[in-house]
């Protein structure tokens, strides 16, 4: 690995992936960390790109270390029960989960965009158990590069709010036809953020867009045929490490109804 800084050249949805890892490096430096993602602090500097606006943007940066911290407890749990799984990591971006939650064991797929893969690459140059896979969730050959099967754990975070209802069908379709034991935790936003988006500023300048969200795996059973609910989770237990305040409302229907949720479903 070289120390020469790399210029992503992203926008859109595939850029929101400089954003989140900024939220996680940041957030690591401050004292009362909850996890400290030392990849995202030792390679934020080698990046040639603007973070002012994400380091402003409270709303996405909560967010962001709030689920973080959900999805690590989840994933870690699996892993320990299933130390040899395979986990696809669908759209990736930056993240580097995989390196807080390696058993020795698993297999990991990091799966993102071609140019997005491209940037991935000239940082962690990944091989072996941990690997890349450059194509789009949605092209229907991207399960044939997913060569180690077995205990199947799909992690989708960050991406279904920018799909169309047609299009998490379609990713969720793949996964089912084509690999057996799969298990699947899929972050998705509340409807009221698809309203509200535009609280997320640094997001909104990236030209993403907020598409579809739902609060619980029933509204979905439509799109997620040949599955079955484990869990209907959220970030709240996350909020409440980042705001010791949130312990006092994250009872409330209306505060479960717009927090991020992370379904947890398996294949039938």
């Amino acid at each position: 690995m070289t120390n020469s800084k790399i210029k992503p050249e992203l926008n859109g949805v595939a850029e929101t992936m400089l954003l989140t890892f900024y939220a996680r490096a940041k957030y690591s430096k401050s004292p009362k960390h909850a996890f400290y993602d030392a990849k995202a602090v030792e390679l934020a500097e080698r990046l040639d790109y603007d973070f002012s606006k994400a380091s402003r943007d409270v709303a996405m940066g909560s967010g962001t270390i709030a689920r973080t911290i959900v999805f690590d407890e989840l994933v870690q749990t699996f892993l320990q029960k299933h130390p040899d799984a395979t986990v696809v990591n669908i759209a990736c971006g930056l993240d580097t989960r995989v390196y807080r939650m390696d058993t020795g064991k698993c297999t990991w797929y990091n799966l993102d965009l071609p140019e997005t893969i491209r940037v991935r690459d000239q940082i962690f140059q990944e091989q072996g158990r941990i690997s890349t896979v450059g194509k789009s969730v949605l092209d229907p050959t991207w399960h044939e590069d997913i060569t180690q099967r077995g205990t199947m754990l799909f992690v989708i975070e960050g991406l279904s709010m920018y799909l169309q209802p047609e299009e998490v069908a379609q990713m969720l379709r793949i996964i089912h036809d084509n690999f057996d034991n799969a298990y699947v935790m899929m972050e998705t936003t509340s409807p009221f953020w698809v309203r509200k988006q535009s609280i997320e500023k640094s997001v909104q300048d990236t030209g993403a867009v907020f598409t579809w969200g739902v609060n619980r795996f029933s509204e979905m059973q439509n799109l997620a045929q040949g599955f079955h609910s484990v869990k209907d989770d959220n970030i709240l237990r996350g909020m409440a490490k980042l705001y010791p305040a949130y312990r006092l409302i994250s009872w409330l229907p209306v505060v479960k109804n717009m927090a991020e949720k992370i379904l947890i479903f398996q294949k039938d």
